[in-house]
């Protein structure tokens, strides 16, 4: 019997090795195969182009996974920028409906995409002004400020990714989400109860809503507890 499959859409400048790094695989399932979706511009696609726009980032992510869609069921994770990313996908995925529908989605780390973000447009200030800037947003792994060569290396990426995301367009979808969704936030970061909860209006199915002690990036400390929900969620139930 084919093992279901977990798509894992990473944050804004981050690779699909995130997934891996923090041993997902140790303790997921035996069910469940971890798949890493990695972005264009890193990691193993290092040398391919940055994405010039948000649909562009739905198109390759849809057309790196579409030939597994059909063979067994499957779910998508996404953490920050790569939740909104699942978000598209998952109506990229049901505008063609010769594809199969997800068993579940796991929004993790942001706000629903309707509620309109009032973005200040940073992607194309200067460098330090744009350190600055996205250090104060608490969106970006503080490691990577810590070694001025590993930020000017991630630079691009990490400019790419905030203009996808500064310059992205909600459409109310005419159809919610069909099947269950799971909200996953940090209790220090900067997202409100009453905005989280909103993710229910975005699905016809149950929601599901769990806090972990941490920030943004509460999904580096709280691996064991994540893949618990998700096996629980995806296998026991």
């Amino acid at each position: 019997m084919s093992k279901m499959k977990l798509f894992c859409l990473p944050y804004a400048g981050g690779s699909a090795m995130i997934y891996k790094n923090k041993n997902w695989e140790r303790y997921l399932d035996d069910s469940i195969e971890l798949v890493p979706i990695e972005l264009a511009g890193r990691g193993i696609r290092y040398s391919e182009k940055l994405y010039g726009n948000f649909n562009e980032a739905v198109d390759d992510i849809y057309n790196l996974i579409k030939g597994d869609l059909d063979k067994t069921d499957y779910a998508i994770y996404g953490h920050s920028m790569g939740s909104l990313l699942a978000y598209e996908l998952y109506y990229k995925i049901k505008q063609l409906k010769n594809k199969s529908s997800p068993r579940h989605m796991f929004f993790s780390g942001i706000q629903p995409p309707h509620l309109k973000i009032n973005h200040k447009m940073i992607h194309h200030l200067p460098d330090k002004e744009f350190e600055e800037e996205i250090i104060g947003l608490g969106g970006t792994p503080k490691e990577i400020f810590e070694n001025k060569e590993v930020f000017k290396f991630f630079l691009p990426t990490l400019r790419a990714d905030f203009k996808i995301i500064e310059k992205y367009n909600y459409v109310e979808k005419r159809d919610k989400i069909d099947c269950a969704i799971t909200i996953l936030i940090g209790r220090e970061d900067k997202l409100t109860k009453s905005n989280i909860v909103e993710w229910k209006i975005q699905t016809q199915s149950d929601c599901n809503i769990y806090s972990f002690q941490g920030d943004h990036f509460f999904i580096n400390s709280n691996v064991e507890r994540i893949t618990d929900i998700i096996n629980n969620t995806l296998v026991k139930s």
